[in-house]
């Protein structure tokens, strides 16, 4: 699949017609149920390298739980867990991407489905689907053929000669750098207005995101988000 690049943290992929708005989503835990971030590590380097992978993904879920114990917000997490990567080739981990996907889409309960569904509805209304996460295309983009979204705005891992580097273009697509990245869609779209547009999130993190459109939605019960949404549409997570 040909995709293209419209800024540092943003993946096109597909070409739609004049939207009449724009739908924002997270991902883990808001579309589907899982980490994927964390389930991908496991799979990737279990598959790839074997005992001395699984040891290795191990040793960055001790380090990540470590930081955030210590107080690290998201934004560092994620930094660290791309530090992961650091010597793997780009086309294997896209290569296992799709296959990690294949398998867990597979399973009964892959998917949040209230807001599945909303989404779908939201598509069939006319409006353009954008997946914004702290996770990378390698992981995000079967996902996005499935559900028809035509942007990717999304955290991205820095290459060289086709290899991961450990480092990050630009920075983490979360907190403010999901409202960056909405933001900037949003500009290059100036005959949508941003309240008309509608946003899904699970966690504190999505605020910034979810307070850029006029129709926000709570998935979950997150305290956090509720006091400070009190107006938000809620829908469960499950």
């Amino acid at each position: 699949m040909s995709t293209h690049r419209t800024d540092p943290g943003a993946t096109t992929l597909s070409r739609p017609g004049e939207a009449a708005y724009l739908v924002f989503s997270d991902v883990d835990e808001t579309l589907i149920r899982c980490k994927s971030l964390l389930e991908f590590l496991d799979h990737y380097f279990a598959e790839r390298h074997g005992r001395q992978g699984r040891r290795h993904a191990a040793a960055v879920r001790a380090r990540l739980a470590s930081a955030t114990a210590a107080g690290a917000g998201r934004e560092e997490a994620n930094a660290l867990y791309y530090r992961a990567w650091r010597g793997e080739l780009l086309t294997e981990v896209q290569q296992a991407g799709r296959r990690w996907y294949a398998g867990r889409r597979s399973a009964a309960g892959f998917f949040v489905e209230a807001t599945h569904a909303a989404l779908r509805r939201h598509r069939a209304e006319g409006a353009e689907l954008v997946l914004v996460s702290g996770s990378f295309a390698a992981v995000l983009e079967p996902l996005a053929e499935e559900c028809g979204a035509a942007q990717l705005l999304c955290t991205r891992p820095a290459v060289a000669d086709g290899v991961l580097t450990g480092e990050l273009v630009g920075e983490p697509v979360i907190g403010e750098g999901k409202r960056r990245a909405v933001r900037a869609l949003l500009a290059d779209r100036p005959h949508i207005d941003p309240a008309d547009c509608h946003a899904y999130g699970d966690h504190v993190s999505d605020l910034p995101m979810l307070l850029e459109v006029g129709h926000p939605t709570v998935v979950g019960n997150s305290p956090d988000l509720l006091e400070r949404l009190p107006h938000a549409r809620r829908t469960a997570a499950v």
